[in-house]
């Protein structure tokens, strides 16, 4: 995998259901660390490494705030899983398609 494609980041990203469900808790509001980790059995240093994937994968965007660290959900971060849903959901109506015709072609009667 190119760890570097913005597309398999995020897809790396959102393989795994904890960092889903920080998302889903993001998209609700901003959240430090302690936040996020109360609503799970999870450490603090296990949530902070969730946090890292989804930020290296654009997900989410972290500021300084004095001694508190605020995650934010970043939307625009699903763009390339937006555009690669897109383009094969294209595709595939076109084979699908592709596939259709020549079935009613090759049915008897025709």
């Amino acid at each position: 995998m190119n760890r570097s494609d913005p597309l398999s980041l995020t897809f790396l990203a959102l393989a795994d259901s904890t960092r889903r469900t920080i998302l889903e808790q993001l998209a609700t509001g901003d959240a430090s660390v302690v936040e996020i980790t109360s609503a799970f059995t999870l450490t603090q240093p296990a949530v902070t490494k969730h946090l890292i994937v989804l930020e290296r994968a654009g997900l989410i965007s972290r500021t300084r705030d004095g001694q508190r660290r605020p995650a934010r959900f970043r939307i625009e971060g699903l763009v390339p899983v937006d555009e690669w849903l897109h383009r094969a959901r294209t595709e595939w109506s076109d084979r699908l398609d592709f596939h259709l015709a020549q079935s009613i072609e090759a049915s008897p009667g025709n």
